[in-house]
C-alpha cells in the first residue's frame, strides 16, 4: 500500500468520525486525536523532514490538504452542533404568547375583609350606600345620641377603651364600642330618606375564643316615612340567604333591650349543629346570629330628624362572627394573630372579587 493510499484511508476515516460526532465533547476529542501534538496527521507531519526531497515535495502537499480539510470539516460540524443545541434551548424554552399570562401572587384577602366585600355586595344590590367613620368617636356620638343614659353600664371603664382627649364638650373620648356612631353621623349631615350600611373596627375590653379586644361590625339604617318590622324582616332574610348561599333560612325575633331602637330584637337563624358543625338553612336548632330593631324617637330627635314623621329600623352583626360561621374557624383570636399560615389557608384570591352571579365566596 502506497503513501497516498494510506493517507486517503486515513482522510475518509477521519471525516466518516467527524460526521458521525453528536456533540462537541466528542468533536473535540477527536481533533485532538487527528490534529493534537500527539495525533495522527501531526505525526506524519513531523516525518516529512526524514524524507528526501523529491518525496516531501510529494508528500507534503498531500499531506497539507489533508490537514486543511479535516480542520475545515472538524469547523463546519463545530458550527453545525453550536447551531443544533441553540436550536433546541430554544425549543425548550419557547413560550407561547398566545396563552394568557402567569399571573404573580399578591397575597391573600384576609376573611374579615373578605366577608366585607361580599356584604356590601349584597347590600349594595338592595340599595344600601356604605358610610364611614372614624375609630376615635365623642361621647355624644358613642353614646348620648343613642340614647344611653348617663350611668349605662357601657359608659364605665370596664367595658369601653377612654381616651385622654376630650371633645367640644368636655367630654372624653372613646374608641368606638360599635359601629353606630356613623348612623349618628350620617343622619347629622343627610336628610331621610336614609338607607345605609357602615362596617369597620370597634373596641371593647373582653377577651377570649369568639371576643377580642378588636372586631368588627357591620350596621344597617333605613330611615323614611313608612318602614317597619316587616321591612326589616325581609332585609335580614335576604341578606342572610344571600351571604351563605342557601336557598331558604328561618328567623326568629326575641324581644330584647337595645338603648337606640324600640321595640327591640335579638334574631336567631335556623341552624343544624349535628355533626360538629353548624349549617345554617338546615335543621331545627337556633343561632343568635345579630340584633335589631325600629329606632328609638329619642334617637332621631337628638340627630335632628322629627320622630312624629320620620320612623325606620336598624340592625347589627359581628363580621367576625359571620367569617367563622361561613368559613369554618373556630377561634376568634387567631383573626388577629398575623400568621401567614392561617391567612394562607383561609385566604382568598385578589383575582376573585365576590359578587351575587357569580357567587360570594
Amino acid at each position: 500500500m502506497t503513501a497516498t493510499t494510506d493517507l486517503e484511508t486515513l482522510e475518509r476515516d477521519l471525516l466518516a468520525r467527524v460526521g458521525a460526532a453528536n456533540d462537541e465533547a466528542a468533536l473535540e476529542a477527536l481533533r485532538v486525536e487527528a490534529l493534537g501534538k500527539q495525533g495522527s496527521i501531526s505525526a506524519l507531519m513531523k516525518n516529512l523532514g526524514s524524507m528526501s526531497p523529491e518525496a516531501r515535495k510529494e508528500f507534503g502537499p498531500k499531506l497539507n490538504g489533508l490537514k486543511d480539510r479535516v480542520t475545515e470539516a472538524i469547523v463546519v460540524k463545530k458550527a453545525t452542533l453550536a447551531e443544533a443545541a441553540l436550536d433546541a434551548q430554544l425549543k425548550a424554552e419557547a413560550v407561547d404568547v398566545t396563552l394568557p399570562p402567569v399571573k404573580p401572587r399578591l397575597g391573600t384577602i384576609h376573611p374579615v375583609s373578605q366577608v366585607m366585600e361580599e356584604l356590601a355586595q349584597i347590600f349594595g344590590e338592595m340599595g344600601f350606600s356604605v358610610e364611614e367613620g372614624p375609630d376615635i368617636e365623642t361621647d355624644f356620638n358613642n353614646f348620648t345620641a343613642l340614647n344611653f343614659p348617663p350611668k349605662h353600664p357601657a359608659r364605665e371603664t370596664h367595658d369601653t377603651f377612654f381616651m385622654d382627649a376630650r371633645d367640644e364638650r368636655g367630654d372624653r373620648k372613646v374608641l368606638r364600642t360599635h359601629t353606630s356612631p356613623v348612623q349618628v353621623r350620617t343622619m347629622l349631615k343627610q336628610k331621610p330618606p336614609i338607607r345605609m350600611i357602615c362596617m369597620g373596627r370597634t373596641f371593647r375590653k373582653d377577651s377570649d375564643a369568639t371576643h377580642t379586644p378588636m372586631f368588627h361590625q357591620i350596621e344597617g339604617l333605613v330611615i323614611d316615612e313608612t318602614s317597619t318590622m316587616a321591612d326589616l324582616k325581609s332585609v335580614l332574610i335576604a341578606a342572610i340567604k344571600a351571604y351563605f348561599e342557601v336557598d331558604d333560612v328561618k328567623l326568629r325575633f326575641r324581644p330584647h333591650h337595645f338603648p337606640f331602637t324600640e321595640p327591640s330584637a335579638e334574631v336567631d337563624v335556623g341552624c343544624d349543629r349535628s355533626g360538629g358543625q353548624i349549617k345554617i338553612g338546615a335543621g331545627d336548632d337556633w343561632l343568635e346570629i345579630l340584633g335589631s330593631g325600629m329606632v328609638h324617637p329619642n334617637v332621631l330627635a337628638n340627630c335632628g330628624i322629627d320622630p312624629e314623621k320620620y320612623q325606620g329600623y336598624a340592625f347589627g352583626m359581628g363580621i367576625d362572627r359571620l367569617a367563622m360561621l361561613k368559613y369554618g374557624m373556630n377561634d376568634l383570636r387567631a383573626f388577629f394573630d398575623g400568621d401567614t399560615r392561617w391567612l394562607k389557608h383561609y385566604g382568598f384570591s385578589p383575582y376573585l372579587l365576590p359578587g351575587l352571579a357569580q357567587g360570594l365566596g
